[in-house]
């Protein structure tokens, strides 16, 4: 069975993902419990593999990368293993999935700019067919949590 959360710690969640690095102490006033109780139940929740790890978000646009991308490869007839040995030496893929149905596989990838974008898909079309849609905005994003705290 897997774990259920109750409120409080779907509220101390939402807490860490708007901000992995705010205090017990800060959390607690935002969630109405202790510091000791926050770390408490922030300890439970690492040991019971609910709570992963702390990630920090990074502006790619500031570091050049202009361009956000969602990119299908639809791989040719033995060229699936090669291409996921080599996919994690692309240092354009943020991150990149097996997925069903006719492409096998999905990656979210950041771009300098069109000529990038060209050669990046260069780099993909020896594995198979790739198509590439460039992101315009981000509509919803962690969503899951406010709504299991309904």
């Amino acid at each position: 069975m897997k774990n259920k959360l109750d409120k409080l710690s779907v509220e101390i969640l939402l807490c860490l993902q708007e901000n992995a690095r705010a205090s017990y102490a800060d959390i607690g006033r935002k969630v109405g419990l202790t510091s000791p109780a926050v770390a408490e139940r922030i300890k439970k929740m690492e040991d019971l593999g609910i709570i992963e790890g702390y990630n920090v978000n990074i502006s790619y646009s500031q570091l050049g990368y202009q361009l956000t991308a969602m990119v299908t490869l639809r791989a040719f007839v033995g060229k699936l293993k090669p291409f996921l040995e080599h996919v994690k030496s692309f240092e354009e893929v943020r991150n990149c999935y097996r997925i069903t149905g006719n492409e096998n596989i999905i990656m979210e990838v950041v771009i300098r700019d069109q000529k990038h974008l060209e050669t990046f898909i260069d780099k993909l079309i020896v594995y198979g067919e790739a198509r590439t849609h460039i992101v315009l905005s981000n509509v919803v994003s962690n969503q899951l949590l406010t709504r299991i705290k309904k």
